[in-house]
Parts: structure tokens; sequence; C-alpha cells
């Protein structure tokens, strides 16, 4: 009698535990790993090299990037907490290398701008949540507990301290640093430090400057801008339009007008002698 041996096939290595739940309408890149009790929506798309630990909820329109890291509890994409939603169709979109901390709350959008947004190369720490209709951008830092609520921006290469509260429809400018407990009710301009309470300028964010390769001379002439808008003893109408008329033009320079004038809950003050914000 012939004795058939049955060759053993190659295990291939699984990447999704077996206590994960994954919609049969979800799209997984191959090698994304899924730690146990997570569970995944329909209309869902997560990119090549992704991890994602245990107790994640990953809910219907979340659309995930490359290399991602998103930590145990996080809640991404659930419906906003806005009344005035009604169960349009919406999304989360969260770039590539972007880490997500433990129980990170990151809301999709409304109508109003169809999707809330986080760039890549971000890190979003715990606690923090992301309110529908933000728009985040790249390479931003959100420091433990930051809250921000609905249609909040913040541009590129910005830094916000823990414990801090953002405003609805606040905008934050490019490479700002916002130190930590503050509450954002006001527009923070691009490349300054925003600092005490009331929030107040507190300088130009010279030392991030620096760290992202601006010259000694891109720096000196935001200071220069600033030195204007804020201890010149002009209002901000006046004082933009001396810094047209006064000072060269520059990618700076027009990104800080620009911002100035399109703002629209007003732009955040210096802080006075008496210890309150000068208006």
């Amino acid at each position: 009698m012939e004795i058939v041996v049955d060759t053993p096939k190659p295990k291939t290595k699984r990447m999704t535990h077996p206590y994960t739940y994954i919609d049969p309408n979800a799209r997984v890149a191959s090698n994304v790993k899924i730690d146990p009790f997570t569970v995944i929506h329909g209309d869902v798309i997560i990119g090549e090299g992704t991890w994602i630990g245990s107790n994640v909820t990953i809910m219907e329109g979340s659309r995930i990037g490359k290399n991602c890291r998103i930590f145990p509890g996080a809640v991404i994409g659930a419906i906003p907490q806005d009344l005035k939603f009604s169960g349009e169709k919406t999304t989360v979109e969260i770039g590539d290398n972007t880490t997500i901390r433990e129980c990170v709350t990151i809301n999709r959008g409304t109508e109003d701008r169809g999707k809330t947004k986080v760039g890549n190369n971000c890190l979003i720490m715990a606690y923090c949540h992301v309110a529908h209709d933000c728009i985040i951008g790249d390479n931003c830092i959100l420091s433990n507990s930051v809250q921000c609520a609905g249609h909040v921006v913040i541009g590129d290469w910005t830094i916000i301290g823990g414990v801090s509260a953002v405003h609805q429809f606040v905008h934050i400018g490019q490479h700002v640093f916002v130190a930590g407990g503050s509450l954002v009710s006001k527009d923070v301009p691009p490349y300054i430090k925003a600092v005490r309470n009331p929030l107040s300028y507190g300088g130009v964010n010279s030392v991030g400057l620096k760290r992202r390769g601006f010259q000694l001379a891109q720096i000196n002439h935001i200071l220069d801008i600033y030195r204007i808008i804020y201890n010149k003893g002009l209002n901000t109408s006046q004082a933009i339009d001396f810094i047209e008329e006064e000072l060269e033009a520059s990618d700076e320079r027009d990104e800080i007008v620009t911002f100035i004038r399109e703002s629209g809950r007003g732009i955040i003050r210096r802080f006075g002698k008496t210890g309150s914000e000068e208006e």
C-alpha cells in the first residue's frame, strides 16, 4: 500500500490577532499589525506598515496613512459631537508616519468641510481630542490632553503645550509654540510664542525656527514685523499698512499679513504692563 505524506505548507505570519474584528468592507493593507480587542468598522482604509494597539476603535469614514502608530484606547472617526450633524457622509484623514497615543479621540467632519484632517509626521499625545472639521498640518505636536473644538485650523510645525483648550474656529499659524495650560480663544499668527493668561504674544519662536533651518536674517525680518505689530503703538490695521509700505516683501511678511487680514476672531494681543491683555 502506498503511503502518501502531506508536505506541510509554510506558515505565513499573521499580522492581525484572532480577537480583532475587521469589517469585510474595510480595506487594510496586508502588513498592518493589529493587536487584540480592536474593532475596525466598514468604509475604513489603513495604509501599509501601520500598527494599531489593543482596544482601539476605528469607525466608518476613517482614512489612516502609512506607517502610523495608534495606541490603546484611541477612537478614530466617531460621529461629530455637533447637534447639527444629520448623518452626512464625511471622513477623518490621518497622514503618514503619524503617532496617536492612548485614548485620543478624533471625530469625523460635518457638511461644513466634509472631513477632519491630521497631517503627516504628527504626534497627538494621550487624551487629546480633535473635534469635527479640524485641520491640523504636518509635523505638529499636540501635548497631553489638548482639546481642540470644531473647525480649528493649526499650521505646520506647530506645538501646543499640554492641557490647552482651543476655541472653535480658531486659526493657529505655522511654526507657533503655545504654552501649556493655555486657553486659546483668538487667532495666533505664524512664527510666534503664545504665552501667559490671557494668552498673549510672547515673542518670535526663534528657537523653533533655528531648529527648522531658518536663517538669522529671516528670523530678524520676522522680529521686525512683530515689533511693528505689537510694540509700535499702532492698531492692527495701521500696523499691517505700515508693514506693507515700509518692509521688504518676503514669503514670511506676506504670510503674516495675509493671516492677520483673514483672521476671523482677531489675533492675540501683547501682554500689558498691568498684567492684562492690551486692546
